[in-house]
């Protein structure tokens, strides 16, 4: 029996809902995309959103032209306007990144994705520096400044990989980021920005980052990494399998960015996980499952401690990275149809968006928070085998002494597991029906809400004992309110049928 604490040690840092990712940011013209998005708003609330391809010319921020043989350059913010009007009216605000290159500037063709964003240096930084100062000097005669002003500008995506950075030309991006920083300062010395946006197994740029921005005296007021536990990927038709290291690898990497930059200029700033998963693909079909959920659940109860946020990559299925999605269910939290099909990942974070404020107690398999009415709710995850070698255990038991200020209180129990909340697995028993039926999607819909149970547990000397037992990758939310008796002193419930009274 674990004996929760009555007194919080503090306060639950909401870091795992501060940011989520959402591929490029053009889907977000789509409906679909924002009644998905709506939908998260109202279950989990993030406070921001960064996805690629600002300024790609999906957007089509950057356009060129010649009259009378002169070149000149329209900066247009059609698009940018209706993705952001779209982002602020649901009460999410942008978490800007800076890429990828538009076509008119590029100095070469190479280009990342299905939909084609070149990942080349601008032929001219001059003219980058116009189309920055442009774009940021646009969005704050919109939106005010002290409304931009809040939102983080990051520089380019990835830099230390081929795939995303012509060459991983380190000094050449030491170049970008210079002169947008510089750019972004010059609009309003009050803007934020920050990078240097790495992928894992690159934290040697770190330091030569913090070098570089020492030596060249260049604004940077955070610093941005991504974190993933998956191996290289083995290639199936429209999808990949990979190898998961343990979830605690992703703590360790939140936590190199504030160990490898103690003693340099950048030691002390904010620290933005702008992308974390197990895997980095779209197509990758452990994210629809409650293995996922259950291997995600102690880096969203711990993460809060090494980072001041950890970006879920990515909120929606319409990704897209790997190409139009062939798969029903496929890379993000949910599926996108006419209806919304939540996953077990999903559901994690709704349950974190329920927990209370104050901290009472954490564990390897549970964490323990009170609300200001009293409220104490524990989120509990069964172990998983991240190896695939084993399924994990049939069951998992926990037992908690929780405080309670009552003589009973009602107990609320949210399951999610292989059998519950996990539309994945119905699909899965439905032969994998590759374009649903409408009785089929309300099944799905169905299926994809978690199990819920209620009862009453007695308090003994301000005490209720909570004995949980746990399936296989369950996670499990209870919720422990304190009962205010108002049933009538003449209520008999033996005299339902019409008995005599008990």
């Amino acid at each position: 029996m674990i004996r929760v604490p009555a007194e919080p040690s503090g306060r639950l840092s909401e870091a795992w809902r501060h940011c989520v990712g959402t591929g490029r940011i053009e889907l977000a013209l789509r409906r679909d995309y924002q009644d998905s998005l709506a939908l998260l708003q109202r279950d989990i609330g993030f406070r921001y959103i960064r996805g690629h391809g600002l300024l790609s010319d999906g957007m089509g921020v950057h356009r060129p032209y010649d009259h009378e043989g002169t070149r000149h350059v329209h900066h247009s913010f059609t698009y940018v306007d209706q993705v952001v009007d779209a982002y602020l009216d649901l009460g999410i605000r942008p978490f800007l990144e800076l890429g990828f290159m538009p076509e008119g500037l590029a100095s070469g063709d190479r280009t990342v994705f299905w939909w084609r964003g070149n990942v080349t240096p601008p032929r001219s930084h001059g003219e980058w520096a116009d189309l920055v100062r442009a774009t940021l000097r646009h969005l704050v005669d919109r939106y005010g400044l002290d409304e931009v002003r809040t939102w983080p500008i990051e520089v380019w995506n990835e830099p230390n990989l081929p795939d995303f950075w012509q060459g991983a030309d380190e000094p050449a991006y030491h170049r970008l980021y210079e002169v947008t920083a510089h750019t972004v300062k010059e609009v309003d010395a009050g803007l934020q920005v920050g990078g240097p946006a790495l992928s894992p197994g690159a934290d040697d740029w770190l330091e030569r980052f913090a070098e570089f921005a020492g030596h060249r005296d260049v604004p940077v007021d955070f610093v941005s990494k991504h974190a993933y536990t998956s191996g290289p990927a083995q290639h199936v038709p429209f999808g990949v399998h990979q190898t998961l290291a343990p979830a605690r690898g992703l703590l360790d990497q939140f936590a190199t960015p504030r160990d490898r930059l103690k003693g340099t200029r950048l030691a002390g700033l904010p620290v933005h996980i702008t992308e974390f998963n197990s895997s980095y693909r779209p197509d990758n079909p452990v994210h629809d499952t409650a293995f996922h959920a259950a291997y995600l659940a102690p880096v969203l109860a711990g993460g809060g401690d090494l980072v001041d946020s950890f970006s879920y990559w990515t909120f929606s299925d319409m990704f897209e990275e790997a190409g139009v999605p062939t798969a029903l269910f496929h890379g993000g939290f949910g599926l996108l149809t006419h209806r919304q099909v939540r996953k077990p990942t999903y559901h994690l974070y709704a349950f974190m968006a329920r927990m209370g404020p104050d901290l009472l107690a954490r564990g390897d398999d549970h964490l323990v928070t009170r609300h200001p009415d009293g409220r104490v709710t524990a989120l509990a995850w069964a172990p998983v085998d991240p190896t695939g070698e084993t399924p994990g255990p049939d069951r998992h038991r926990l037992r908690l002494s929780l405080p309670a200020a009552a003589r009973e209180v009602f107990v609320r129990r949210s399951t999610v597991d292989e059998e519950h909340g996990n539309a994945y697995s119905v699909w899965r028993h439905m032969g994998s029906p590759r374009s649903p039926g409408r009785a089929q999607l309300d099944v799905l819909h169905e299926a994809a809400e978690p199990a819920r149970g209620h009862r009453r547990l007695p308090v003994r000397e301000g005490r209720a004992e909570l004995d949980l037992t746990l399936s296989r990758h369950e996670i499990t939310l209870v919720e422990l309110t304190p009962v205010t008796d108002e049933t009538p002193a003449w209520w008999d419930e033996g005299r339902l049928l019409g008995g005599e009274p008990s």
